[in-house]
C-alpha cells in the first residue's frame, strides 16, 4: 500500500461516502474534523502550524538555513454539497506527501516550503467562492464577509464564532502575501482534457455567480385564471432556458443549479423565485456578451409575464493567466511533452495570481466528472502528481 493510499484513507469517510458524495461545508463538524486532521499531520511531520485571521491553515517546513519568502502549495478541504472526494483535498494531501518525498531525497530547501488549506473555497455555504484567498488579498471587504448568511440565516461571523474563530480578524494580510515567493496548487482535473497522469495549468476562464431575483404576485393555484397571473416561476423557467441557449451560442458555459421559491407550496403561485447563475467563457468579452444578451431577453420576458427581475453579481473573476515564468519552469522540470491546458474552474490560485506568481498542476480524472460523487483519480496518477509536485517545489525552493 502506498503512502498516498494510507493518508487518503484517513479522510475518506469524513463528511459522507463516495456513493452519496461529500458534504464538507465551511465551519461545520465535517470541515472541523478535517481541520483537526490537518493540524495533526503538520505536527506529526514537525511542521510549524498556524491559523491566520481568515481561518486559512498553514504548515511550514522551515529547515535551518532556509531564508526569504516561502514557496507555497496546497488547496482547500471544503466541498460543494454532495460533491466528489478529490476537489481540494487532493492538493492538501499531495502537499504533505511531496514534503515527505523531498525529505526522502535528502533535499534541504533554500526557501521555506509552506502548505495552505484555504477556507470556504467552494463558496457553498456563504455564496462567495475562494473566500479565504479573496479576504487575504483584499479582494473581498471583511465587513461584507462577516454579514454573509447561509441558507439557514446564520451569518459567517456567527459560524466562525461557533468554532472560536474571531470574525474581527478577517481581512487583507499583505505581510503574508509578501512572504510568498510562488504558489503551486495541485488539483484534480475537472474534465477529460488530460490523457496522461499530470498536466500544467495555463489559465482560468473568466467566470462568476449572479443572483437573479424574480418577483410577481402570489396567488391561489386553483382559483387564479391563467391570464390573470403574474407568475415569477415562468420568468425564471425562461431565464434558465435562455441562459443555456446564450451559452451554446457563444461557446461558453452557463448553469443554474440552485433555486429558492417563496412560499414553496404546491398549491400556490409563488410570489418570489431566486435563481443563481454560474457563467464562464474563454474571454471576458464573450462572457460580457452572454450576460448582456441574457439580461435583455429576461427583461423582455418579465414584461410579458407582469413580473420584475433584478440580477446582482455575487462574485466575479476576470480572465487569469498563470505566471509564464512558472509554467516554463514546470515544463522544464516535468518534460516538454507535459500538456499545458486552461481550465474553466475557479481556484484559490486564480485569486492569488493577482499578487503572487502562481501555477497549477492537474491530475488526470478518468471520469471527467467533478462536483459530483463520480469524481475520481487513480492512485497511480495521484502518486505521479505527488512526484511532479515535489519536482516543482524542489525547483522553486532550491534554485
Amino acid at each position: 500500500m502506498s503512502a498516498f493510499t494510507d493518508l487518503w484513507r484517513e479522510i475518506a469517510e469524513v463528511g459522507g461516502t463516495p456513493r452519496d458524495g461529500y458534504v464538507r461545508l465551511a465551519w461545520t463538524p465535517p470541515e472541523w474534523e478535517l481541520r483537526t486532521w490537518f493540524e495533526a499531520e503538520a505536527r506529526y511531520r514537525d511542521l510549524e502550524f498556524e491559523v491566520d485571521g481568515n481561518t486559512t491553515m498553514w504548515a511550514t517546513w522551515n529547515p535551518a538555513g532556509a531564508t526569504g519568502p516561502a514557496v507555497v502549495t496546497g488547496s482547500h478541504l471544503d466541498s460543494v454539497p454532495h460533491g466528489g472526494a478529490y476537489d481540494g483535498p487532493l492538493g492538501v494531501v499531495s502537499a504533505f506527501l511531496a514534503v515527505e518525498v523531498l525529505r526522502a531525497r535528502g533535499v534541504t530547501p533554500a526557501r521555506p516550503i509552506r502548505i495552505a488549506a484555504f477556507a470556504e473555497e467552494e463558496g457553498s455555504r456563504f455564496g462567495v467562492a475562494c473566500l479565504g484567498s479573496r479576504l487575504m488579498t483584499g479582494a473581498l471587504d471583511p465587513e461584507r464577509a462577516r454579514a454573509l448568511t447561509d441558507a439557514d440565516g446564520v451569518t459567517l461571523a456567527e459560524a466562525m464564532a461557533g468554532y472560536d474563530f474571531d470574525p474581527a480578524r478577517l481581512g487583507a494580510d499583505p505581510a503574508r502575501l509578501r512572504d510568498m515567493h510562488a504558489f503551486v496548487e495541485l488539483h484534480v482535473e475537472q474534465g477529460r482534457a488530460l490523457t496522461v497522469p499530470v498536466g500544467i495549468g495555463s489559465s482560468i476562464w473568466p467566470h462568476g455567480r449572479w443572483r437573479m431575483d424574480f418577483t410577481g404576485q402570489g396567488n391561489h393555484a386553483g382559483t387564479t385564471l391563467m391570464g390573470d397571473r403574474c407568475d415569477p416561476m415562468l420568468t425564471y423557467a425562461f431565464a434558465v432556458l435562455a441562459a443555456n441557449k446564450e451559452a451554446r451560442t457563444h461557446g461558453a458555459h452557463a448553469t443554474v443549479g440552485r433555486v429558492a421559491v417563496h412560499p414553496n407550496a404546491t398549491n400556490a403561485i409563488p410570489s418570489r423565485v431566486t435563481g443563481w447563475l454560474d457563467a464562464r467563457a474563454a474571454s471576458t468579452a464573450t462572457l460580457d456578451e452572454l450576460l448582456a444578451g441574457l439580461g435583455t431577453k429576461i427583461a423582455t420576458r418579465a414584461a410579458k409575464d407582469g413580473t420584475t427581475v433584478t440580477i446582482t453579481a455575487e462574485s466575479t473573476t476576470g480572465e487569469i493567466g498563470f505566471s509564464e515564468r512558472l509554467i516554463d519552469r514546470c515544463v522544464t522540470v516535468l518534460g516538454a511533452r507535459t500538456p499545458v491546458l486552461p481550465t474553466g474552474a475557479g481556484h484559490d490560485a486564480g485569486v492569488l495570481s493577482a499578487v503572487v506568481p502562481t501555477v497549477m498542476l492537474f491530475v488526470r480524472n478518468p471520469t471527467g466528472v467533478s462536483h459530483a460523487p463520480a469524481e475520481r483519480a487513480d492512485d497511480e496518477d495521484c502518486e505521479a502528481g505527488i512526484e511532479a509536485l515535489a519536482d516543482v517545489l524542489e525547483e522553486l525552493a532550491c534554485r
